[in-house]
């Protein structure tokens, strides 16, 4: 299930081919613009209005995924296969035939996650990839991506765990680019563009950790 939709509007309205690097991300992120490629790889920049959220604080877990949570049912990790989880992204299903993830993408966002600035949060059980999300953490903002599921349940738990990671860590805003009615259980939620911008902007000057959660005990969770 990817956090963006192939029918949000762009700005602007050209490929990026050939020039979709590191710091061209990042500077795109800055200003709330994220790449999507189209059926035969072009890629365009989109800025969705409204824009979706999840506001950390209003993050709904029901009961029956938090007792799967706190079933362990998963072994939950960051970063061991960041690739691996944005190719599952990628990859087919029966409700989305086709991608937005194009080996340029790949490539470009890898290059991002060696920078540190890509994510993943993945679920793992009996040795095997059950599903994940993967996204961009940047200042006080986390931009997610995508998300994918082999194994029921796996792509929520792991986005549980990452609302935990980003509030541990003072994050600002989760952005989930655009709504679906799954992401709405969550508490998903669409603001005019120009609110996300404020909110954005906020978040882009507010000092967050990733890892900060790593530091702490049971207990501090």
């Amino acid at each position: 299930m990817g956090w963006a939709g192939p029918d949000a509007p762009a700005r602007p309205d050209r490929p990026a081919a050939a020039i979709l690097t590191p710091d061209l991300l990042l500077a795109a992120y800055r200003i709330g613009v994220f790449p999507m490629a189209d059926p035969d790889g072009d890629v365009a920049w989109y800025a969705p209005d409204p824009r979706a959220v999840l506001p950390l604080d209003a993050f709904h877990v029901s009961k029956t995924l938090a007792k799967t949570v706190r079933r362990g049912e998963f072994e939950v990790v960051v970063d061991r296969d960041f690739e691996g989880t944005m190719r599952a992204c990628a990859a087919p299903a029966p409700d989305r035939p086709e991608t937005w993830i194009s080996d340029e993408l790949v490539e470009a966002y890898v290059s991002l996650h060696e920078w540190g600035y890509a994510h993943s949060v993945e679920c793992w059980q009996d040795g095997a990839f059950a599903g994940g999300l993967y996204g961009v953490a940047l200042k006080g903002a986390f931009f997610g991506e995508s998300m994918v599921t082999r194994v029921r349940d796996a792509s929520k738990v792991a986005l549980v765990h990452l609302v935990e990671r980003l509030r541990a860590g003072g994050f600002r805003l989760l952005d989930t680019q655009m709504s679906t009615p799954h992401l709405a259980r969550f508490g998903v939620v669409e603001i005019p563009r120009a609110t996300f911008e404020r909110r954005l902007a906020l978040a882009l000057a507010t000092e967050a950790d990733w890892s900060a959660i790593d530091t702490l005990d049971g207990d501090e969770r």
